[in-house]
């Protein structure tokens, strides 16, 4: 399946994920990838249709007055929750390819008054409609795995383009374990559910590498992709959730416990960032999504000053104990 037509079963999807009104189902899944109660609180229950799979405001470090992009925004959610941060004096950008989504976060930002987040339609790969070198922070979560295996570099050339020197990059994102069966990576029930397109740990630091970003780190949030399907409408625990056989011993083994990753990178060279419905997954999971995928969160700390690598680190440490 070539690029166009992956764009385009991404967009149906997100298109009817949309449509989700099941708050509690999405208050339930951000709390299980670091959310907490007074975040949810602060913005508007129908940005969060529970596609998160990590919390990557968590490791921004965002200060007031800063300029925030976050891509593939969707309904909003870790947009408005960044406009609260960077208050009036900041603006947040919110980058999205699906027009569906875009009319929603835009009505929520009519209904709640937001004068300092704007949400723009473009895809991640090229971003022409933002000038170069404005932001102080760029946030993605459980995005970058959908796009092509072809074109990822482009989406972490483009976060280098649009960063300020000295800014930095948070991301959460899913990473594949291991290799993963070509059943897997040609599905497309999977691929839009985020796991078929999910790159390996190296590959992501390439990528990161040759945009130009460095002090790279990756570190395991211990977090279950099973939250996903393991969870009811009204937020309830499926208390008959059964996993089903697995696909063969070899192929689902575990390597090691099922985790979910946070990854700092640092300093640039120029120093002068989830999701699907049930049936998306059991198609063709057979088994733990765990054995498959980690969650991995990445923090690209651009700056010059150690001290502020070392404050980046220190968080990840606080919220991994």
């Amino acid at each position: 399946m070539d690029s166009q037509e992956i764009y385009d079963k991404v967009r149906g999807h997100y298109s009817a994920v949309s449509q989700r009104t099941s708050p509690e189902y999405g208050s339930t899944v951000a709390k299980s990838f670091g959310y907490s109660e007074k975040e949810l609180a602060g913005i508007s229950q129908e940005a969060n249709l529970g596609l998160s799979c990590g919390n990557p405001l968590a490791i921004a470090s965002i200060c007031e007055g800063e300029t925030v992009i976050d891509l593939g925004s969707g309904a909003g959610f870790d947009a408005f929750l960044a406009s609260n941060k960077v208050g009036p004096s900041g603006k947040v950008i919110g980058v999205d390819m699906n027009k569906d989504m875009l009319a929603k976060s835009n009505k929520i930002k009519i209904e709640t008054g937001k004068t300092n987040v704007e949400f723009v339609e473009s895809g991640i790969t090229d971003m022409a409609v933002i000038e170069s070198g404005i932001a102080h922070c760029i946030i993605s979560n459980c995005v970058i795995n959908l796009v092509p295996a072809a074109e990822k570099t482009l989406v972490f050339k483009e976060m280098f383009r649009l960063l300020k020197p000295g800014g930095r990059l948070a991301i959460s994102d899913i990473m594949a374990k291991k290799p993963l069966p070509e059943a897997l990576r040609s599905d497309m029930a999977m691929y839009v559910g985020c796991i078929s397109g999910a790159s390996e740990a190296y590959e992501y630091q390439k990528f990161l590498e040759d945009a130009g970003f460095r002090e790279i780190l990756i570190t395991d949030t211990k977090c279950d992709l099973n939250v996903y399907i393991q969870t009811n409408d009204d937020g309830s625990n499926k208390a008959d959730y059964c996993i089903p056989p697995a696909l063969g011993k070899a192929e689902t083994e575990k390597d090691g416990e099922a985790s979910s990753d946070y990854c700092t990178a640092g300093i640039s060279s120029r120093a002068a960032n989830c999701c699907a419905a049930e049936n998306s997954y059991v198609s063709l999971t057979q088994g733990n999504l765990n054995d498959w995928v980690d969650l991995r969160k990445q923090s690209i700390a651009m700056r010059a000053a150690t001290r502020h690598v070392q404050g980046l680190e220190n968080e990840l440490a606080l919220r991994l104990m």
